[in-house]
């Protein structure tokens, strides 16, 4: 199979499971996650995947085109997502609902392991290279504590400890 074939396969399935996705029901957590112009690739499926495990509520997908959902394992049917142009509209949706949101960002900013979070609360991740919108200024940041020498964590685990750390904190795990 080709190299192009493979890509209209993989369209194929996201537009199959985007259409199923209209079925899936909020988690049983308050947390959102807003997924910020991140790569298309592998990363948001296994999101996707983390956010079924842990509950969330809904993933907010801002400016992020087709991606195969084979990595999420069918969670995309069973999270709901919704697909956004720009990170504004994310926030606009966010502050009406009455959440919390968060910049998650690698470096000096308060750790999230000490951090209380509140029950209506949104994790934003940016993009792997180029970071988050310019809309996300200026919103409260959290940062992952780790040993030094470490330039950040893939955004796909970074993703999994914050919905962690929410639900522990939150006693949302059965």
């Amino acid at each position: 199979m080709s190299k192009r074939q493979r890509h209209l396969n993989a369209e194929a399935r996201y537009e199959r499971e985007r259409r199923r996705n209209l079925l899936a029901s909020p988690g049983p957590s308050e947390l959102i996650l807003v997924l910020d112009h991140l790569k298309p690739g592998f990363n948001v499926a296994k999101i996707f995947r983390s956010a079924q495990a842990f509950g969330v509520r809904e993933v907010h997908l801002v400016g992020i085109g087709p991606f195969d959902p084979a990595p999420a394992k069918g969670a995309l049917r069973a999270v709901p997502a919704r697909f956004l142009d720009e990170l504004d509209e994310s926030l606009s949706r966010l502050a009406a609902a009455g959440y919390c949101p968060f910049r998650l960002v690698a470096g000096t900013a308060p750790a999230l392991q000490t951090t209380l979070l509140p029950h209506r609360c949104a994790f934003i991740l940016g993009h792997e290279e180029f970071g988050l919108s310019p809309a996300a200024e200026g919103l409260p940041a959290l940062t992952i504590a780790q040993y030094p020498g470490v330039q950040s964590l893939n955004v796909s685990i970074a993703a999994s400890i914050a919905m962690y750390e929410y639900c522990r904190q939150h006693a949302a795990l059965p």
